[in-house]
C-alpha cells in the first residue's frame, strides 16, 4: 500500500496546520475493497467530507460511521462524497465495513504510516492514529470547514451535513 500526500500552507487561525480557504493537501489512499481513490479526482464535482478517526471497532468510531452509513443520503444530497480515513491497513477496514455495512470509502493510511494524516495535521503521535477531526472540501479542492473533535461521544454529524449543504 502507498499513500501520497502533498503539504498543506501553515495555519492561519483556522485548523492546526492548514488554512481556511486554502488547498487541502491532494491524497491517494486504498480503500477497504483496495481501490486507489484520489481526492483531487472529485475536483469539478463534488465537495467532500474528510472524516478522520482513530480506530477501526473501536466504540465511539464504530457509532459515528455506523451514524455516517445511516445518514449518508443527507450526506451524498449535496453533490458530495464522504471519505474516512484511520492508519488500519486495508483487511482491518474491509472486515470493519462488513461487519458494520459501511458503504462509503474507508481509506488507509497504513503506509506510510500516517502520511496523510500528518499532512492534515491530526496525527497522534503517541497513539499512531489520527485525532478524531473533520474537513470539508468545496469542488475546487478548498478547505472550507474543519473541526477537531475531543468529544469522547464523537462528532456532530448535523453539523457536517449544514457544512456540506452550504456548498450546495
Amino acid at each position: 500500500m502507498s499513500a501520497t500526500a502533498t503539504s498543506a500552507s501553515p495555519s492561519a487561525g483556522g485548523a492546526p496546520g492548514l488554512r481556511l480557504g486554502g488547498p487541502a493537501p491532494d491524497f491517494t489512499l486504498r480503500d477497504q475493497f483496495g481501490q486507489d481513490v484520489t481526492l483531487s479526482s472529485y475536483r469539478g464535482t463534488k465537495a467532500v467530507a474528510i472524516l478522520f478517526y482513530p480506530f477501526a471497532f473501536s466504540g465511539v468510531c464504530t457509532g459515528e460511521m455506523a451514524g455516517v452509513r445511516d445518514r449518508l443520503a443527507e450526506f451524498m444530497t449535496f453533490d458530495s462524497e464522504v471519505l474516512a480515513i484511520s492508519c488500519d491497513p486495508t483487511y482491518a477496514l474491509r472486515a470493519f465495513a462488513d461487519a458494520d455495512g459501511l458503504n462509503f470509502p474507508l481509506l488507509s493510511d497504513f503506509w506510510p504510516h500516517g502520511e496523510v494524516t500528518k499532512a492534515y495535521d491530526v496525527f497522534d503521535e503517541r497513539k499512531g492514529c489520527p485525532r478524531r477531526s473533520s474537513y470539508v472540501v468545496d469542488k475546487e479542492g478548498l478547505v472550507r470547514w474543519a473541526v477537531h473533535n475531543a468529544n469522547p461521544e464523537g462528532r456532530d454529524l448535523d453539523e457536517h451535513v449544514r457544512q456540506l449543504q452550504a456548498l450546495a
